[in-house]
């Protein structure tokens, strides 16, 4: 003003004051404010573990007022600018960590890309395939945001966790990216991810699509990750691949994306992500408002979606067992063929459909499982305790589901989700079960269920039988495999056992006569058998529970058996190695039964003696044992 009042010059370029005039920068004033600012921005470790600001929101007003709480007054645009001049800007997290990678990922990206360059070359097609996530259905909030009119957004609901859960409506969107043709097919299913869905999915695609684009294709490759309903390590994903070839006469050949790389999947980033960004903001309401905003799907450089909608029911706990496997014609390839395998239409191999073949397979082995001789009962019998335990196994399933849904039903039962067993199913296999007929495994395999549905079973029906005081009593047939269980039902054939006491129970490797060993065994079967329970007490840590059988299923060696073990062992007629190839068990089974049975000999005063002749080797025992053409008899005071 003064300078204006005396008539002095105008600054030039239109300025109001000299350079250097005004007041000076916060900086200027504070030289330590930067580093103070930097102190509270930076990374948590090298930033002051002091700092009240280490685990809250890093706003720029929450960054004034912690400066100026220190001594140094500077406002929130100020603080703004300063981290601008620094180089900081406002970043969202970047998901590039991908954890522990798996030493063969490189090498099978790079066998991916070539197996993709070669069936294209041939004019072959090529698909990538994966699930989207499960979409629940209702007025729930979408990520995302599209124009309406101000003031006029769509109304949802503000909790989400009352339309989640196994008895809820939802969509499950499973899709296939042809990779040379730029072109989605989604198939929307209603029940459950499973490898009968995915493999579906592929057959709609390809009578929809797929034989249409590629009239004269006789190959089919399919990358996919390695988990999730189309996983490497399932067979029944193998097995519907193997039924989809023979009904198409399709080579299929799958190669599998290694573990935690599955974003790298071209279905991903090509198809999923224009999908999400298409019904962003949209609440998917119905089946109907998911099918057509997939099928709207377009983008600028021709991507095109077919979607369509799938009410069949693909229930859980499907499996397939492995001697049906084993006769699928699958070759591995010799890269990495775990990941990496070829189905051919092989001629001959029926294709496997769970609707038709697995529901026959599983209603046939329910049948010759409730055979007389493996229940206990006749079939009356059997099919009147049933009916009696079917109003406690409802009541169970209701109390399992209300758990699992948190609270009471909120809609009628649908089709989907229905159990593969019926009830008078789990009641036959727990009463096979708990008469030690056979393992879960075996069962699984005899039924082509998996083993959590049939535990489950033989657990609940369990606990309602020592609710009524009903007890299964164990019977001595014992199966270690389907095919010998099927063996015995068709003919009668009861497996043989090794008979080791017939062998080498000899006088000249016991010390002591035959009558006088089964004595003896016969003394120490009841005190084995209490410090078996104890044992088992011990490792419980408590009683056993309603559905336990009462016992190891097929022991490797029996209480006599140890017996003998343990006297052959403490009279030098071999070496305790020796012992265990006798006995064809391993070492450790053998030290346990050291440990258990050589007290209790102690106890009853049994004198030791060392055997007269010592074996190197279980086959210079044997064949000492074993009367030749030269040595008609083996009598028994000569080894």
């Amino acid at each position: 003003m003064f300078e204006l009042e005396a008539g002095e010059d105008p600054l030039p370029d239109g300025r109001v004051r000299r350079r250097g005039g005004g007041r000076k920068t916060a900086e200027a004033q504070d030289p330590d404010l930067v580093l103070a600012l930097l102190a509270l921005v930076e990374p948590d470790e090298r930033g002051d573990p002091a700092s009240p600001l280490r685990w809250t929101t890093r706003s720029l007003r929450d960054l004034a007022q912690e400066l100026t709480r220190q001594g140094r007054p500077v406002s929130a645009p100020t603080v703004g600018r300063l981290l601008k001049d620094q180089g900081f800007s406002l970043q969202a997290n970047a998901k590039t960590l991908e954890g522990k990678q798996h030493p063969d990922r490189d090498a099978q990206f790079r066998y991916i890309n070539e197996q993709v360059k070669a069936h294209q070359a041939d004019g072959e097609p090529v698909i990538s395939v994966d699930t989207k996530k499960k979409e629940y259905l209702g007025d729930l909030p979408n990520p995302g945001r599209q124009w309406r009119p101000k003031g006029d957004p769509v109304r949802v609901e503000d909790h989400s966790f009352f339309f989640t859960g196994p008895h809820v409506p939802h969509a499950i969107p499973y899709g296939i990216y042809d990779m040379a043709r730029n072109t989605g097919w989604v198939n929307v299913g209603i029940d459950h991810d499973t490898s009968a869905f995915a493999v579906e999915s592929i057959r709609r695609w390809w009578r929809g699509r797929g034989s249409l684009d590629y009239p004269n294709a006789n190959r089919l490759l399919i990358t996919a990750d390695c988990g999730g309903s189309n996983s490497y390590r399932f067979r029944l994903w193998k097995a519907e691949l193997a039924g989809f070839a023979a009904e198409t006469g399709l080579t299929v050949t799958v190669c599998h994306f290694p573990p935690s790389t599955s974003k790298w999947n071209k279905i991903e980033h090509r198809l999923f992500s224009h999908i999400t960004m298409n019904w962003r903001g949209r609440p998917l309401t119905s089946h109907e408002v998911v099918v057509n905003s997939i099928a709207a799907t377009r983008t600028h450089t021709g991507l095109t979606v077919t979607a369509e909608l799938d009410t069949n029911a693909y229930p859980l706990g499907v499996s397939v067992s492995a001697e049906r496997m084993s006769m699928l014609p699958i070759v591995p390839h010799t890269e990495r063929g775990a990941w990496n395998y070829t189905i051919s239409p092989a001629d001959g191999h029926p294709p496997l459909s769970p609707c038709d073949d697995q529901a026959r397979i599983r209603s046939e082995s329910l049948h010759a499982l409730a055979d007389p001789r493996l229940t206990g009962m006749s079939r009356q019998e059997l099919n009147e305790l049933a009916a009696c335990l079917a109003p406690g196994q409802a009541a169970l399933a209701e109390q399992r589901n209300f758990e699992i849904r948190g609270g009471p039903r909120r809609q009628a039962k649908a089709n989907h989700g229905r159990p593969l067993l019926t009830d008078a199913d789990k009641t036959l296999i727990a009463i096979v079960y708990l008469r030690q007929i056979c393992s879960q495994r075996v069962l699984s395999e005899m039924l082509e269920i998996s083993q959590p549905p049939i535990g489950q079973a033989i657990t609940e029906t369990g606990k309602l039988l020592a609710a009524r005081k009903l007890t299964i009593k164990p019977t001595v047939l014992r199966f270690t495999s389907a095919g010998a269980l099927r063996d015995f039902l068709d003919s009668n054939t009861v497996p043989a056992r090794p008979n080791r006491l017939a062998l080498l129970a000899d006088p000249a490797l016991t010390g002591m006569s035959r009558p006088e060993l089964a004595a003896l065994t016969e003394r120490l079967s009841l005190r084995q058998a209490a410090e078996a329970e104890q044992r088992k007490h011990r490792q419980r840590g408590g009683d056993r529970q309603a559905s336990a059988r009462g016992g190891i299923f097929q022991e490797k060696i029996t209480d006599a058996e140890r017996v003998l073990a343990v006297i052959l062992g403490m009279r030098k007629v071999c070496t305790w190695q020796v012992v265990a190839e006798l006995f064809q068990v391993s070492r450790r089974t053998i030290g346990n039964a050291q440990i258990w049975v050589r007290p209790l000999l102690e106890e009853t005063d049994y004198t030791v003696t060392r055997a007269a002749t010592r074996y190197s080797s279980a086959d210079a025992l044997l064949n000492a044992l074993t009367p030749h053409d030269d040595n008609p008899a083996v009598t028994e005071s000569t080894p």
